[in-house]
């Protein structure tokens, strides 16, 4: 096989496209929290401690006092440019947060996905550990394959009316 088949092969895989869309919409959500830190949460924050400019906030190395991050810059003045740190800390904590809730979410959806069976009196979507349906009252043997037994220990199959 060739290494262009090959590649082509790797291409087609669902994977490649996933992982694809998964990137571009994280730089996509990226900057939109980028936005919401530097435009939304920033400013009042810096307001609430003083009229403060956590995007200006830096430590000039060389001893000189500049008037702004910019102007040290243009200046070619070593800095420790800590708000734009603190800036960007903010954005991952605030990022690997909503991932922990998607992370979370899918994991929960998952479980309740796998975990579910029909039952097979009255076809209820019912938990695989189930010993009796919460529908039909059908009495469940549940097992690591669960099987189904309604007459275990003498109990009717069925709630009567």
């Amino acid at each position: 096989m060739s290494l262009v088949s090959e590649f082509q092969e790797f291409l087609k895989r669902g994977n490649v496209v996933d992982l694809a869309v998964a990137v571009v919409l994280g730089v996509a959500f990226g900057n939109v929290v980028t936005s919401f830190v530097d435009n939304v949460l920033m400013p009042p924050i810096g307001l609430l401690l003083g009229g403060t400019d956590f995007s200006n906030l830096f430590i000039s190395l060389n001893g000189v006092a500049y008037p702004s991050l910019a102007a040290a810059r243009v200046a070619g003045a070593p800095i420790i440019a800590y708000g734009a740190f603190l800036n960007t800390a903010i954005q991952f904590l605030i990022i690997a947060f909503a991932v922990f809730l998607v992370v979370k979410a899918f994991n929960h959806f998952r479980r309740a996905q796998a975990a579910l069976v029909p039952c097979p009196y009255c076809d209820t979507q019912i938990s695989e550990n189930a010993v009796k349906c919460p529908n039909c009252t059908s009495t469940l043997k549940a097992g690591p394959s669960v099987t189904f037994a309604p007459e275990a220990k003498g109990l009717p199959t069925t709630k009567k009316p």
